[in-house]
């Protein structure tokens, strides 16, 4: 981020984020286009693993960032005087390196016995990438202590995640409220609104999809509800943050003007170039 005005913890965060969503569609989305339009659907085992690793472990990550976030604005409207106290860039680059650090220690974890499954008779997964429910129906062998695992820790960083993050915006809308000012509680409500989007947005297919009995699920159901969370909402998630933000719509306009202006400066040294060319020309 050059430029200054975006020189801020919540948009080192929001950089953060916005590279994670950039690898996140990009683990399941050309794959996926790619079925779409061959004949022949297939995918290797390690590809498979692959996949289905780097896609739970950026959901992991953004599960943790998003409270990073909430976080963040929780300390800036409840402590607004030592907000840069505490928030100060080397504390932010721990909570975002301990973000990814521990998706990556889960993951680990998860991975190992999923990795463990072995595949026999006819190996298609009814779903549009190598999630964690098709590959367990597919396994031949026990896969009891598999899905333990992967359901205690998906219940410990989605319930853990989200219940930090209402807690923080409980705090914010109690705090705002204490304030008895109108022009506090819309800025609040302008800061935060943004994020809760996010949050609801994901959380309400996430837990949908991993939180649910196996008995209860229905593929069909699934792989519809899955575009949601891996391809809509990466997808809708810039134009959430971007648009609702006044700080980044202003750096946008901005960065358009100083390019508009380069360019017209590089056009007008150009005309004066060649006038002067044409001027020595006739002289001769």
């Amino acid at each position: 981020m050059t430029n200054r005005q975006l020189q801020k913890p919540m948009y080192f965060f929001l950089s953060n984020f916005s590279f994670l969503e950039i690898w996140y569609i990009s683990v399941t989305v050309p794959k996926m286009l790619y079925d779409f339009l061959s004949l022949r659907k297939t995918i290797s085992l390690v590809g498979c693993l692959t996949q289905f690793y780097f896609f739970f472990f950026f959901g992991s990550t953004e599960n943790l960032l998003l409270v990073i976030m909430s976080f963040d604005r929780y300390i800036a409207i409840c402590y607004p005087l030592q907000y840069l106290i505490i928030m100060n860039e080397r504390f932010c680059q721990v909570l975002a390196a301990a973000s990814w650090l521990t998706s990556v220690i889960a993951m680990i974890i998860v991975i190992i016995p999923v990795s463990q499954l072995s595949f026999c008779g006819v190996n298609e997964i009814d779903h549009v990438f190598c999630d964690f429910s098709p590959l367990v129906k597919i396994s031949c062998n026990g896969s009891t202590l598999t899905e333990i695992i992967f359901f205690l820790l998906a219940g410990v960083v989605m319930i853990g995640c989200f219940t930090l993050i209402m807690a923080s915006y409980v705090r914010i809308l109690l705090t705002v409220l204490s304030t008895s000012s109108s022009s506090g509680l819309r800025n609040a409500l302008t800061t935060c609104t943004s994020h809760l989007i996010v949050v609801f947005i994901y959380y309400g297919t996430v837990m949908f999809m991993y939180m649910r009995p196996s008995a209860m699920v229905t593929y069909h159901t699934d792989k519809i509800v899955s575009v949601f969370y891996s391809t809509l909402t990466p997808f809708l998630n810039p134009i959430i943050y971007s648009l609702r933000n006044k700080e980044v719509k202003e750096a946008i306009k901005r960065t358009l003007r100083i390019s508009c202006q380069r360019i017209h400066k590089q056009k007008s040294v150009q005309k004066l170039s060649v006038t002067t060319w044409q001027k020595t020309v006739l002289k001769r």
